[in-house]
């Protein structure tokens, strides 16, 4: 009979199967355990022994009540099992061995950033709050922000206050209502450009009342828009701006940060660099 000490080890072929290549991208630990369990017979004491967690954790997790969020967590689990390479890339850790051949193209699927697409805002927008509630910080760039931030029923704004415990570090992006930038986005859209400056004039003074109770940068750009982008922590929401429909109505792209992956990398350089440039008014 198998021990708590025993090393849990999968087949190769086991982490070949859709159902756990499905899981390890969307970082679902408690179907991976589950999955784990079934091909291998392991307890749950086994699984928390070789993972470095209790078993009322591993249970916690297994059952919905618990989720795992930290990187190093991730590394412990996949340490634990025994992961091949192919397994860990998809769960967005590193190869215990570099094993790639010099000029060998990417196989996409093993460096999941993007580990969701949703047809919009909307069919995410359950997804952003439940991630939002307990987010340390959050970055926005928007247009105007009333769909995000700015009014009583927005998507982010409700989130914010969290009953006396400490707000989240807030910065956004707003697109500077005297720019050129902003008058082409107003004919983009079918909008005057003193409605679509009006929108994120009116942003901005609701965000200076979210100021009073926590950290809130708010800054202008003046560049054309291109990005709509929802930073919580380390995963990112990012859809596009286009003369054919506004930032909520375009896909939603659900990009987690990874060891190597340079999406996440790239989207939070480009905020950071737009921050560097704009205008700060909050």
């Amino acid at each position: 009979m198998a021990t708590a000490l025993e090393p849990i080890r999968l087949p190769d072929p086991a982490w070949q199967n859709a159902e756990v290549r499905s899981a390890l991208r969307d970082r679902d630990v408690a179907a991976v355990f589950r999955w784990v369990q079934h091909h291998s017979g392991a307890s749950q004491a086994r699984i928390a022994a070789q993972v470095g967690m209790t078993q009322s954790r591993v249970n916690e997790i297994i059952n919905g009540r618990r989720e795992v969020v930290r990187l190093d967590v991730f590394e412990r689990i996949a340490d634990g099992l025994n992961m091949p390479n192919d397994a860990r890339r998809l769960l967005g850790l590193a190869p215990q061995r570099e094993s790639r051949a010099p000029g060998a193209a990417f196989d996409l699927a093993a460096f999941p950033e993007i580990v969701r697409v949703y047809s919009d805002q909307a069919s995410a927008a359950a997804e952003i709050q439940r991630t939002a509630r307990s987010a340390a910080e959050l970055d926005v760039l928007a247009v105007r922000g009333l769909g995000l931030l700015a009014l009583r029923d927005s998507l982010l704004r409700p989130h914010l206050d969290r009953d006396g415990d400490e707000p989240p570090r807030l910065r956004v992006l707003l697109l500077a209502p005297d720019s050129p930038a902003l008058i082409r986005r107003a004919a983009e859209i079918g909008e005057s450009p003193e409605s679509l400056s009006g929108g994120v004039r009116l942003a901005e003074a609701r965000l200076r009342e979210l100021a009073e109770i926590g950290h809130v940068e708010v800054y202008r750009y003046r560049t054309l828009p291109v990005w709509r982008v929802i930073r919580l922590d380390k995963t990112l929401y990012v859809s596009a701006f286009d003369t054919d429909w506004e930032g909520h109505e375009s896909a939603t792209y659900k990009v987690l940060a990874t060891p190597y992956g340079p999406l996440y990398r790239g989207w939070r350089r480009m905020f950071d660099a737009m921050v560097d440039d704009a205008e700060r008014v909050i």
